[in-house]
């Protein structure tokens, strides 16, 4: 007999635990969240959270908290490319480049138009402990650090767990219907037979994580990410300085990290006081400079990515599941998107509304999402060769000789014009990294919670760099503000807590009847209603759905809980309430009524 019996049992505490738990909660899913540490994470680690990610926190209740917390818009509008940081040289410390930042802190009209919710920046050190703050609200009790799992085993009808409370040293048995592997792959992945497939030892680098006043030198304050393309230590990856707060930003920021490249057989990487000494020299430091040093990281950039999502009832989320180059920031954004799709197909399976074939389709749709993402973060590390190419920096080059290459961009002469449009092109080239506008938000689910319309796939303009909205069944719902009853809010806050969405054009009332009386007739948590002026449920104030619903004033949308549309219909059809039925049935794996 089990100690303690539970829906879901997550293992670990990092960014993808904590959002299972939240998102769980929310649904009204009962879990069990237990970290072997006794702590979030001593280390910045990932810092960036993109639209998507914002709309799952908001969707949970902490966004606010995070928007409080993290750096201000105004101070992540760019990121730039400088020559050093400080030095003897004349142009130390010269901008040779910069570009906005995925979105330039909310003013590029594409991120305005995506989500009502703009990206953030905050280190895992800061966001943890909200994550769990509020995790442990909305869960009392049953999340549990320091609490690590030494056995699981599972059977037909559910997993079981033995865990040892570190605290107290006894051991407990937790018995649950699913288990959720978030623990970075250092426990649960091996139990169950996962194996992380992809290319490793892609770079060596080292992070030093800082207290330090480095505002007289870093000047500018809306960039965010300094990439210190020091002529002295050969090009791009010499440094990249990024401000970790946590009471201040920009320029006035009290922390900082600082990334530094090494050969993969280096063996000063491993050595503290030889980083440190490197540290000092890249940022150009007076010897007599206060600088306290937190923690000195070295690690080994990969891309891999798990053979297999789900073991029977074991699902493998975030960095279990994948391991990213942070390089766009998609690692920790990926995996709270990951959970996010489990989430409400785990809620519908446990509460009876859909069939175990479901949960299948969390692999069918996140593992193409994730390993893209891998692939272009490794393009994105990759794409900084560009610019020390178009700089003609080099190691073999002497400090002189590559400071002499970049004089023509700030003193003119015959290669100036020439030098300066070769770096804005490579420059640009870099919006892959910070302008992945489809990457990070734009892309599709192709499984059979989806039911293809027919129409054909579409071209992206750019499958990178440009989202394009549409209604078409798989991609994710178009942003749009609508009313109701005098208050305005978005289209796409209609599915928090689990809910389906049935949108319908204006004139269509039928659709909506139908859906109506499925939801009563099924127990199914679903809103429904005509999205127009004249007579419909909601009031499309900016036409934003007008322009982006790709279907007739009689046709209509469904969309699951996670914001991926499901099925569109164009045109009224004759029994909408059978077509909304099998559509439903198809997405749940079920028969409905």
């Amino acid at each position: 007999m089990s100690d303690i019996e539970v829906s879901v049992l997550i293992v670990g505490g990092g960014g993808a635990g904590l959002t299972a738990s939240m998102t769980l909660s929310t649904l009204g899913v009962d879990s069990l969240l237990v970290s072997s540490l006794p702590h979030t994470s001593v280390l910045p680690k990932a810092h960036v959270l993109n639209q998507r990610a914002m709309e799952i926190l908001t969707e949970a209740g902490v966004a606010p908290e995070i928007y409080k917390r993290s750096t201000p818009a105004e101070n992540m509008v760019r990121t730039g490319w400088y020559a050093g940081l400080n030095g003897g040289h004349e142009d130390y410390g010269r901008l040779i480049g910069a570009l906005e930042v995925w979105g330039g802190g909310y003013t590029d009209p594409d991120y305005i138009a995506a989500s009502p919710y703009r990206t953030c920046n905050l280190p895992q050190i800061r966001l943890e402990p909200v994550l769990r703050d509020h995790a442990e609200k909305l869960n009392p009790g049953n999340v549990r650090f320091n609490n690590e799992l030494i056995h699981l085993e599972q059977d037909d009808d559910g997993v079981t767990a033995r865990i040892l409370d570190k605290d107290t040293e006894t051991e407990y048995t937790v018995r649950a219907k699913y288990a959720i592997a978030a623990d970075g792959g250092r426990t649960v992945g091996n139990m169950v037979g996962v194996t992380l497939e992809g290319p490793r030892d892609i770079m060596k680098l080292v992070s030093c994580h800082i207290t330090a006043d480095l505002s007289q030198w870093a000047t500018d304050d809306d960039v965010l990410i300094r990439w210190l393309v020091n002529p002295d230590f050969g090009g791009a990856w010499s440094g990249v300085l990024v401000p970790m707060g946590p009471d201040h930003w920009g320029p006035q920021s009290e922390e900082w990290v600082f990334h530094m490249q090494y050969a993969n057989d280096d063996p000063d990487a491993m050595k503290p006081e030889a980083v440190k000494q490197r540290m000092y020299d890249t940022l150009g430091l007076p010897e007599d400079h206060p600088v306290e040093i937190h923690k000195i990281s070295p690690w080994v950039m990969e891309g891999v990515i798990a053979d297999q999502f789900r073991v029977g009832r074991v699902f493998i989320a975030g960095d279990a599941a994948h391991r990213h180059p942070p390089t766009g920031g998609l690692g920790l954004t990926s995996a709270m998107a990951d959970v996010y799709n489990l989430g409400w197909k785990l809620a519908a399976v446990l509460a009876g509304r859909a069939g175990d074939a479901l949960l299948d389709t969390y692999e069918a749709e996140r593992k193409p999402v994730d390993q893209n993402n891998i692939n272009n973060a490794i393009a994105n590390a990759m794409n900084h060769s560009v610019i020390d190419q178009a700089l003609s920096l080099s190691h073999d080059n002497t400090p002189e000789q590559n400071w002499a290459e970049l004089a023509p961009l700030w003193h003119d002469g015959p290669k100036s014009v020439e030098k300066r449009q070769a770096v804005n092109r490579a420059v640009a080239s870099q919006t892959i990294e910070f302008h992945h506008h489809n990457t990070e938000f734009g892309y599709h689910y192709d499984s059979s919670a989806v039911v293809p319309d027919g129409s054909p796939e579409h071209v992206a303009l750019d499958p990178v760099r440009l989202y394009e909205p549409s209604t078409r069944p798989g991609a994710p719902l178009p942003h749009a503000y609508v009313e109701r009853e005098g208050e305005r809010f978005p289209l796409v806050s209609l599915v928090h807590g689990g809910n389906f969405l049935v949108l319908a054009g204006p004139q269509g009332h039928d659709w909506v009847d139908a859906a109506n009386k499925l939801a009563a007739e099924n127990d199914l948590p679903l809103v429904a209603g005509t999205v127009g002026i004249d007579g419909a449920d909601f009031v499309d104030v900016r036409f934003s759905f007008l322009k982006q619903r790709e279907i007739a004033d009689d046709g209509v949308l469904l969309v699951r809980p996670d914001r991926y549309i499901a099925f569109r219909s164009m045109s009224a059809v004759d029994d909408p309430q059978a077509t909304l039925r099998d559509a439903l049935s198809t997405v749940l794996a079920t028969e409905l009524r």
